[in-house]
């Protein structure tokens, strides 16, 4: 049906479902300090808008409403809809402590504790 309508009117129904996806989504995508909303996310990888994510790939981290959720080494797998579509190479959960130690730290709490009797 969308075939029979004119060419921007098609075009301007496109640019509204994608301003109502982003406006939908609450997960970002961050790479080299821009952010880009994440469009449909699922277990082995996510879609932003094609126009947006041009030069994306490598090292980025993917945050849920601010939340830190995972750091991730993506690349591109394909291009449709004006989406561009991303898959996982290795993802690392996020810990809740900080960023990993590549160093042994020293504890300064006891290990342990003995009672009095």
């Amino acid at each position: 049906m969308s075939e029979f309508l004119p060419q921007e009117v098609r075009e301007e129904m496109a640019r509204a479902r994608k301003a109502q996806a982003r406006k939908r989504t609450h997960m970002r995508v961050i790479a080299e300090g821009r952010d880009h909303a994440i469009l449909r996310y699922w277990e082995g990888g996510f879609a932003v808008d094609a126009e947006a994510a041009a030069g994306l790939r490598g090292l980025v981290e993917i945050h849920d409403r601010g939340r830190l959720v995972c750091h991730a080494l993506i690349m591109t797998t394909s291009e449709r809809e004006g989406e561009r579509v991303f898959e996982f190479k290795v993802t690392n959960p996020a810990d809740r402590t900080g960023p990993a130690a590549d160093f042994v730290r020293e504890r300064s709490e006891p290990v342990g504790l003995l009672p009095r009797d």
